[in-house]
């Protein structure tokens, strides 16, 4: 087949660069406009209930990398403060992608490039008219006695791969216990989510729960809350709270009084702020509290309820052991935390989830195979001289120089990637199709989906599209499968060098432009001449960026020995993905839920079947060159590697998966003996109620909720990291939420209670 020119992957490189450096100049100054801080501010303004309209000043309209240093000097510590675990695991893998990646390159570039360039005795042309082959080791003759160096630099990688797995990985298990560990105690722990209670037409779910938790577990046994049907009253309730939230932070200076304001599109009048402050607000609603209005007189109890025990160590134990002898009734798991809950899901039947399980999977297979025609037709792109014998109406178009550089250079890789943002909102559909009992076990389920979408058809059907259409055969056997790999990846590696351009460096730049939410901010101004900003904050969407990282991962390892003209590219890829994630950590999407870190076994999983993908390619190529002594050092290393990831798997990996027993009876006992326990069992029951309660706090004090209504945003150039971010989750104070949507309203937890804040929060706090 035709092999991409070096020209072609400038050509990408060029636009891409341009692209890159035109977003991230136009961030730096759109970041500084009052304006936009709801865009680019979101959790700062959140968490601070800030508000600020500054007067002109000339730096605003100047670009200025400054908002990159501040990202770069923010440590670890104040990020897990700010962020959490989750946001720390992944900038983890950020960094570990930094390392080995710059090893790779350094062995790769130093050793392999050259011995690639010069395998055969040939005239060379200027580096920019050569053929992307030469630089791989398909340019090796048969026999050479050079692949040493390849089979040398592979085990240099795998080493320098798993000695910085393993320290990643038990520096992320102590992380991890830390986060069971912290000061902040977690309702979850005292908590089981009990599903599939046992239908008595005598008696309601909530008897026949009380009356069996009270025959076995008296001694541990506290009480309970019951799951009830999602009906109109909580969606209303839901409804209420987020308009409440919103008359909150109202801006003292705009007056309550109902006024008509000409639109700015039809020029008709508009009602705004068309409410009244009641003065007495008791009598008008006559002593009726929020908490009278339950469920239980209006809807329907559901076979699921959240059962509560005296110890974090009782709990423990009744969500591991089988409740019954039929293993489809009373079913236990330790719950999520308030705000993980997915209460849509609490309703399904639990008979009903193997179901669902492989309806997802038939459906996410089949949705692969249909993938395979935009993927197979963007491979024809790539193979332009069988198309044009194909289509002879093509030839003349394709005779010009820039059109055949930029369709085979560029055009491929945006046409995948516009077809790919169909990906994540159907795999997260799948995942809560499956009936998953908490948004972050949700959230992780749809990584793990797109990230096997995302190497099956980038990587895979690349590949195995290319072979189609240039020999019309893919894998006649078995042992020919890391042959064909060996033929196959070189000739794609052009095409995944430009993935990593438009994939890679342009997605890094639309992402900190944050381009829909400044396009929505935009236009909710010129509709609306109300001054106060409405504005959402998102959550960070780990379910696509790992997957990202991960397949990026696979393409710089495959690549490696065999193509490392890849590697300069995807270390600049790692090295911005670092600096833009951590800023948007930082100040626009914020923490609602977290798993825990759980999210790291995902990715050294899939890092260690990269290196033994890398190993079985190279083992075929080794094989074709006929180079047997390579071949035969290259097994043990595979050998190697899958005894490294049971060691880790045995070592490490049921930390993710289990809460240690030693660990939450010395919580258990630390409580105890400072008299906390009585405090936590009080709070224990209204924190999983469906109902949000907190309306009701918020409504009973006098003063107003925003502490900082009247407080200036300091100017984003003069921001410090930490600044602003020392808003810890109220400790008993998270509620359910029906809605399946991944923001919220402004539903950070005011500033203005310190005491509910971890000690380093505290810290912070006064800082602030």
């Amino acid at each position: 087949g035709i092999e991409m020119e070096i020209a072609a992957l400038l050509t990408s490189a060029g636009i891409n660069i341009s692209i890159c450096i035109v977003l991230l100049s136009l961030y730096s100054v759109l970041r500084k406009q009052p304006a936009n801080y709801c865009v680019y501010f979101g959790r700062r303004l959140v968490c601070g209930g800030a508000r600020r309209y500054d007067p002109f000043w000339y730096e605003r309209f100047v670009p200025s990398p400054s908002w990159l240093v501040k990202a770069w000097e923010t440590s670890e510590d104040e990020l897990l403060a700010a962020a959490g675990l989750d946001a720390v695991v992944f900038l983890r893998m950020v960094i570990f992608s930094i390392r080995i990646f710059f090893i790779t390159a350094v062995v790769c570039i130093a050793f392999v490039l050259p011995v690639n360039y010069y395998g055969q005795p040939r005239v060379h042309k200027e580096i920019h008219l050569e053929s992307s082959e030469v630089f791989t080791i398909e340019n090796l003759k048969e026999g050479s006695k050079w692949l040493w160096v390849h089979c040398l630099a592979l085990y240099i990688i795998t080493s320098a791969a798993c000695l910085l797995l393993y320290f990643e990985y038990r520096t992320i298990a102590k992380m991890r216990l830390g986060h069971i560990t912290s000061s902040a105690p977690k309702p979850s722990q005292f908590t089981v989510l009990i599903r599939a209670i046992p239908w008595h037409p005598e008696q309601s779910y909530s008897d026949t729960l009380s009356k069996y938790f009270t025959n076995y577990y008296s001694s541990c046994y506290l009480s309970h809350q019951m799951v009830y049907h999602n009906g109109i009253i909580q969606r209303l309730l839901h409804d209420a709270e987020r308009v409440c939230l919103s008359l909150k932070h109202v801006s003292p200076e705009i007056s309550c009084k109902p006024s008509l304001t000409p639109c700015n599109f039809c020029g008709g009048p508009t009602a705004t702020n068309s409410f009244h402050i009641l003065s007495n607000e008791g009598d008008s609603v006559k002593g009726m509290e929020l908490g009278e209005l339950t469920v239980t007189t209006t809807e329907q109890e559901r076979p699921a309820a959240f059962v509560f025990f005296k110890t974090r160590y009782d709990a423990l134990v009744v969500s591991e052991v089988l409740q019954s002898s039929n293993p489809m009734l009373w079913v236990s798991d330790l719950a999520p935390e308030p705000h993980d809950v997915y209460w849509r899901n609490l309703n399904i039947p639990y008979r009903q989830l193997w179901i669902r399980r492989i309806a997802t999977l038939v459906g996410a297979v089949a949705f692969m195979f249909v993938f395979l025609i935009p993927v197979t037709f963007i491979q024809g792109l790539t193979q332009l001289e069988q198309l044009s014998h194909a289509f002879p109406f093509l030839r003349g178009i394709l005779k010009k120089k820039f059109i055949n550089q930029v369709i085979t250079g560029y055009l491929p890789s945006v046409i995948l990637i516009l077809f790919f943002y169909a990906v994540p909102p159907l795999m997260m559909y799948f995942s809560a199709l499956e009936g998953c009992i908490s948004r972050s076990i949700r959230k992780n389920s749809a990584c793990i989906k797109i990230l096997y979408f995302t190497i099956w058809n980038v990587f895979f059907v690349n590949i195995l599209s290319g072979s189609v259409i240039r020999q019309l055969n893919v894998f006649s056997s078995v042992r020919d499968i890391p042959a064909q790999l060996a033929r196959a990846v070189p000739t794609q590696a052009g095409f995944f060098t430009t993935y990593c351009f438009t994939s890679g460096w342009a997605s890094l730049a639309c992402e900190i432009m944050q381009p829909m939410a400044l396009i929505w901010n935009l236009a909710a101004k010129a509709i609306s001449t109300n001054k106060d900003e409405s504005y959402e904050t998102l959550r960070f969407p780990y379910h696509t960026e790992i997957p990202r990282l991960l397949l990026f991962g696979l393409l710089g390892f495959t690549n490696s020995v065999i193509a490392p003209l890849i590697l300069p590219f995807l270390l600049i890829y790692f090295f911005l993905a670092y600096l833009i994630y951590k800023n948007q950590i930082l100040n626009v999407y914020i923490t609602k839920y977290e798993s825990g870190g759980k999210y790291w076994p995902i990715f050294h999983n899939t890092t260690i079947f990269s290196l033994i993908l890398t190993q079985i390619i190279a083992l075929g190529f080794f094989g074709l060159k006929l180079s047997t002594v390579a071949s035969g050092f290259t097994i043990p290393l595979i050998l190697l590697t899958l005894l490294f990831s049971e060691c880790c798997r045995h070592r490490f990996a049921p930390i993710f998966h289990k809460h240690p027993a030693q660990v939450l009876i010395d919580m258990d006992r630390a409580d105890e003996m400072t008299g906390k326990m009585e405090e936590l069992h009080k709070k224990l029951h209204s924190v999983y109620s469906q109902i949000p309660l907190h309306l009701q706090k918020s409504s009973s004090n006098g003063e107003s909720s925003t502490p900082f209504a009247n407080q200036e945003l300091p100017d984003p150039e003069k921001l410090k990291p930490e600044e602003g971010d020392a808003i810890a989750k109220e400790l008993w104070g998270f509620q359910g939420n029906e809605s399946g949507q991944e923001h919220d309203t402004k539903s950070c937890p005011s500033a203005s209670s310190p005491e509910h804040l971890t000690p380093k929060m505290i810290e912070l706090y006064k800082r602030n």
